[in-house]
């Protein structure tokens, strides 16, 4: 896949077929359309282009909005190569981008600079500066300007159609692994390892106090959840589990990820860590006692290492 950055210079681009969209976490539903887009351009006998941003447009057009992303802009592109579409055009989203119409981005940016001769546009995208335009108005602009525009259907899991939203909903709401089945991949995060408080350590229980790098990364549901891990540099996994909460039975009070590597010894202070969410076990919550905690730490592990086992 060729990434292009959208600039000022002029640019040779094939004739293609493209959609647009900020693809977000770049789930099941994107790839559902970006295949149709690779088949609508093998059938036309041109190229296949994804349209997407360098940000997300409700950063500029609202100054206080902060974003819970499931993908950073790296792992969005990672995910888009994996597709197989021939170019991805990231396009600077800024202020008088977002002036446009939706008539005058189809003419001058889709038909004048990236040359799209089809848009497929998927069932719930929208796009312009008026934000009444619906699918039939971009129809009636693309004959105008010489561009084909098509639907593509949704994509529907357990007769959920899947979006971002759907996902960032299931993600928040603990149901990880309906989150894997719509995204096709286990939602991931991925941070360094700081110094913690020890607590772990002193109940058999070591963990690595994560901070995660993209601030705006979407953390899941407070719980105990059952999760892979990979260290920096590394392809291997290892069985890990992780509580994201405010350790309740130690009076807490801020939010911490810790994860605990099952039969693993080793100083990870400063590590880059890659974790992977498989399935919640629990729900965070307060124990009487440290041993008791104790108790249920050592059940989560076993039925970590069952549910993660059963993935090998």
């Amino acid at each position: 896949m060729r990434t292009v950055m959208l600039t000022s210079e002029g640019m040779d681009m094939q004739p293609c077929v493209a959609t647009i969209g900020f693809f977000d976490g770049v789930h099941k539903g994107h790839q559902y359309l970006v295949s149709a887009v690779i088949e609508e351009a093998h059938q036309r006998d041109l190229q296949s282009m994804v349209i997407t941003f360098d940000r997300h447009p409700r950063e500029v057009l609202g100054s206080d909005f902060v974003p819970r992303m499931l993908s950073t802009y790296d792992e969005k592109l990672i995910m888009l190569s994996k597709t197989g579409v021939d170019t991805a055009v990231v396009l600077p989203f800024d202020r008088e981008m977002a002036s446009l119409t939706a008539y005058d981005f189809m003419r001058d940016v889709l038909r004048d600079r990236l040359n799209v001769k089809v848009l497929v546009i998927g069932y719930d995208n929208r796009f312009g500066s008026r934000g009444s335009d619906v699918f039939d108005d971009y129809v009636r602009y693309g004959r105008e300007l010489g561009i084909d525009v098509i639907s593509s259907q949704s994509l529907e899991l357990s007769g959920v159609k899947v979006s971002s939203s759907v996902v960032r909903s299931l993600i928040q709401e603990g149901e990880i692994e309906m989150a894997h089945r719509c995204l096709g991949y286990p939602y991931t995060i991925v941070g360094t390892v700081v110094k913690g408080y020890h607590i772990g350590t002193g109940i058999g229980f070591p963990t690595a106090n994560i901070t995660v790098d993209d601030p705006r990364k979407l953390i899941p549901s407070p719980g105990v959840y059952a999760v892979w891990v990979r260290l920096s540099g590394s392809m291997e996994r290892k069985q890990a589990m992780m509580n994201i909460g405010m350790r309740p039975t130690f009076d807490g009070r801020e939010t911490t990820l810790e994860v605990h590597i099952l039969h693993y010894s080793g100083n990870l202070y400063g590590e880059h860590l890659s974790v992977s969410f498989i399935k919640r076990l629990r729900q965070e919550h307060k124990f009487r006692s440290v041993a008791e905690l104790t108790n249920q730490l050592h059940a989560d592990a076993q039925q970590a290492e069952e549910v993660l086992g059963n993935q090998e």
